[in-house]
């Protein structure tokens, strides 16, 4: 815990990382960003280049990653830190006690990211990829760019902190290169820093020459890595990242203005963009080699941010309950590392299939940005509630609320031409995401509604009665059992109906153990409550969403320390193990409710039911989802019984004698 402070303090070391981990999607934008923007493939007729063009472009640019990346996200929205921990759901941590239909913004966001980090890796690789056409014009840029992903993905489950410590360095000398490039060209026509002027800007965006929804889409690709920064907000600490931006947005700005002033000395000419990106025309002819280079360890880097992104996302959704129970490695010891299989190979087989569907890069700009201004817009909604949770005045928040609405609306708009291109692709990705997690979150709603509660403290008397009955066949020492009652006066009808009637378990200990997934994301806690002494005892954990659940470990932990402070002999009661002082037996209960007749559901409930049964058979069973040992678990299947038999109408005939 010491060291992930230690990461959030401002240093040159905490400005390094951040460097590497965040601004790898923002920081390769200028690979394709101009030649989507001028690129001819979308214009019709192919028109020379114009002056009013490239100005407006780079005007575009810079004004967008003002607003957009700069205000909305370094300055306003990484002040919602949860505890020092950012991203869409941790934001939704924050406000969800507000409004219960915040859910939706954040499920939708989560949804969009998610499909936007299958289209970022296979965009950026294939862009710095493609440079090496100029001196190989037949190369096989496709398989090169498919073999590069696949063995990104296959180092994921090593665990990249080895990778991760070069990363700074690397992305260092990408934004240090993209600058002098950038300046080494302003010189020859420094007039282009007029460009910043917004006037450019909108006079591109009101002419009649350009399709202005168009021009957007393209420019929007500047700063689609935004949502990154507020992500990765635990990994590098707000100070480093709002520092870290400075210079990178420098160089980014620097970069673009460099490729305006090429693309100006060829004014009036048309130009074949597929083949002279701007961003390898301003290298001189030495070095593109080495800048291609280092444009694909840049690219694999941005690449490599958000494959760990998307684990991260996984692993809150599942603490959230917004995702099917999945199974989580922690290959490394660094904090927040984590590595999620499942996910891993369905992000591979997703950004292989975008290779093979696209083929070229400028192809898949078109599907690239539709999904991640959708993102914007729900974290735009959630950062508003937050900054009513802060007690704004109205006028700020409303302000804030209807300048992004506008801007990222915009942005869709400009977007939406972009579905019949392929963000029909990222779209329908995002709307099976959707249903994944709306069915997980509902269905357990529903099942919700049939879990009965009682009074715990009428049974005291019985369990402990049942306890010291030696003619019931002793079922073992511990007998531990996971609730989900929130109050210790109340238990599941469930779990006294297993101890006393499905089969009597008679036990020397009776454990009741509940975990509460809280907002705080590293909070581990316990509290112990005796209910009824030497008999029955409660455990509640408190567990943060970034905390892995290893209940097994931490119940011992809980158990060792209640022994340590003589509250409870744990030693067994058989007369000939007892002499000796050997601790009794263990055996965890998982009680798995069944849904059984489900004729009282409407519809839509049915369906949602059915969607969850069979994810439920694809995901982790309870008991390896809270880090059981198996040898020690029994699971019992309970039906969910949606109708009482008093419901039940049945008339009784006599036999005819």
């Amino acid at each position: 815990m010491s060291s992930h402070k230690d990461l959030q303090k401002l240093s040159a070391a905490g400005l390094l990382i951040s460097l590497g981990i965040i601004y790898g999607d923002i920081g390769t934008s200028p690979l394709y960003v101009f030649k989507a923007i001028v690129g001819l493939e979308h214009s019709s007729n192919s028109q020379p280049l114009s002056q009013a063009l490239v100005l407006g472009g780079v005007s575009l640019i810079f004004w967008t990653l003002t607003l957009q990346t700069t205000l909305k996200y370094v300055v306003i929205t990484l002040r919602a830190d949860n505890k020092g921990e950012g991203g869409i759901f941790s934001l939704f941590s924050l406000v969800r006690r507000k409004a219960r239909w915040l859910i939706v913004p954040a499920v939708v966001g989560g949804c969009a990211l998610l499909a936007d980090g299958i289209i970022t890796p296979p965009i950026t690789i294939s862009s710095a990829i493609e440079g090496l056409t100029v001196y190989y014009p037949n190369l096989p840029t496709v398989q090169i760019v498919i073999i590069i992903i696949a063995i990104l993905f296959i180092i994921q489950q090593f665990g990249t902190s080895l990778v991760g410590k070069a990363f700074g360095p690397l992305m260092f000398i990408w934004f240090t290169m993209m600058g002098v490039l950038g300046i080494s060209y302003i010189v020859q026509m420094p007039m282009v820093i007029k460009a910043l002027n917004p006037y450019y800007a909108f006079e591109l965006l009101t002419s009649d020459t350009y399709d202005a929804f168009m021009i957007l889409g393209a420019v929007f690709l500047c700063t689609t890595g935004a949502e990154a920064l507020y992500s990765d907000l635990g990994h590098c600490g707000r100070d480093n990242i709002r520092i870290s931006w400075i210079y990178v947005k420098t160089c980014l700005v620097l970069n673009y203005l460099g490729q305006a002033v090429w693309l100006l000395q060829r004014e009036g000419k048309v130009i074949d963009l597929s083949t002279n990106n701007p961003f390898y025309r301003i290298m001189p002819d030495w070095f593109l080699i080495y800048g291609i280079g280092i444009a694909t360890i840049a690219a694999i880097i941005a690449s490599q941010a958000l494959i760990s992104g998307s684990f991260t996302l996984i692993a809150e959704a599942v603490r959230l309950n917004l995702w099917p129970k999945v199974k989580i490695n922690y290959p490394s010891e660094q904090k927040g590392q984590l590595y999620v299989p499942s996910i891993n190979w369905l992000l591979c087989a997703g950004c292989i299939g975008v290779v093979l569907l696209f083929q070229h890069s400028s192809k898949m700009e078109a599907a690239y940005g539709l999904s991640i201004t959708v993102a914007m817009l729900m974290t735009t909604i959630l950062v508003s509630k937050f900054l009513q949770r802060r007690k704004l005045p109205a006028y700020i928040i409303g302000a804030f609320f209807i300048i992004y609405l506008l801007i990222e609306g915009t942005f869709l708009l400009g977007n939406l031409v972009k579905f019949v291109h392929g963000g029909w692709f990222t779209l329908s990705i995002g709307l099976v995401l959707f249903v994944i997690m709306w069915t997980w979150h509902t269905a357990r709603k529903i099942k919700n509604r049939y879990v009965k509660f009682i009074e715990i403290d009428d049974y005291y008397n019985i369990i402990k009665e049942l306890s010291e009955d030696e003619s019931v066949p002793k079922y073992a020492s511990q007998l531990v059992y996971l609730t989900s009652a929130n109050f210790n006066s109340e238990i599941e009808s469930k779990i006294i109906y297993s101890i006393l009637q499905k089969q009597p378990k008679r036990a020397d200990v009776y454990w009741l153990v509940h975990v509460d997934v809280v907002d705080e994301p590293y909070k581990r806690e316990y509290e112990v409550d005796v209910l009824v002494p030497g008999k029955l005892i409660r455990i509640d954990f408190k567990l943060g969403f970034r905390v892995e659940q290893q209940i097994n470990l931490l119940f011992r932990k809980v158990v060792e320390d209640l022994v340590k402070n003589g509250e409870i002999d744990i030693t067994s009661k058989y007369k000939s193990l007892n002499k000796h002082k050997i601790v009794g037996d263990f055996r965890f209960v998982v009680i798995e409710k069944v849904l059984s007749r489900s004729h009282n559901l409407s519809f839509y409930e049915k369906f949602i039911m059915f969607i969850y049964v069979q994810l439920k058979k694809i995901s982790l069973s309870e008991e390896r989802n809270f880090g059981l040992d198996l040898s020690f678990v029994t699971v019992e299947k309970v039906p969910l019984m949606l109708t009482s038999p008093d419901s039940v109408k049945i008339t009784r005939v006599m036999p005819n004698h």
